[in-house]
């Protein structure tokens, strides 16, 4: 316990504050401080606890079914093309946050994808989600919605290429959690 106090000493103050403020928010009646409790923090718990077990357990199904083999055979270091394309369909048919796209890159990362290819499929997964391009088509436009995507694809599969190169040079290392 006294190791937990030690790694996250800057945190728990910061937590501490935000329970004293909200607290105080509704005490005195400050409804900003409330907006800031029940539109943003409490909004975000929810998604949160709703989201992420149903991520991990998919995530999970997906570590013990899928072989690091084939993973390493259609996204691995040599897949050239077809492993970029690949990454971008799983990234595109994917929806939720951000946030739910980490797990599954480490996953990927760790089941012996490139590195150019796991920066590919975060990038296309917050640039082109095929649920959100029906609401962006619906607000924008199809030529906008369009042009932004035939723009941003070239855009992120360059810089997944040269960051992967990039670790690929330096021989990161991913972090076991």
């Amino acid at each position: 316990m006294k190791e937990l106090f030690k790694k996250y000493k800057y945190d728990f103050p910061l937590i501490i504050a935000f329970a004293i403020f909200t607290g105080g928010s509704f005490y005195f009646n400050f409804n900003t401080g409330m907006a800031i409790f029940k539109d943003n923090f409490w909004m975000f718990f929810k998604e949160m606890i709703f989201v992420l077990p149903a991520m991990f357990i998919l995530i999970g199904l997906f570590d013990v079914w899928i072989p690091k083999d084939r993973v390493q055979k259609h996204i691995g270091e040599s897949s050239g093309i077809k492993g970029i394309v690949l990454v971008m369909l799983l990234a595109f048919i994917q929806a939720g946050p951000l946030y739910a796209a980490f797990p599954v890159a480490y996953l990927l990362w760790k089941k012996g994808s490139s590195p150019a290819n796991v920066f590919i499929y975060l990038s296309a997964f917050t640039i082109a989600k095929i649920p959100m391009l029906t609401f962006e088509i619906g607000f924008l436009g199809l030529k906008f919605s369009l042009m932004r995507i035939l723009i941003s694809i070239p855009v992120f599969i360059l810089i997944g290429i040269i960051m992967g190169r990039y670790f690929k040079k330096n021989n990161c290392k991913i972090k076991e959690v």
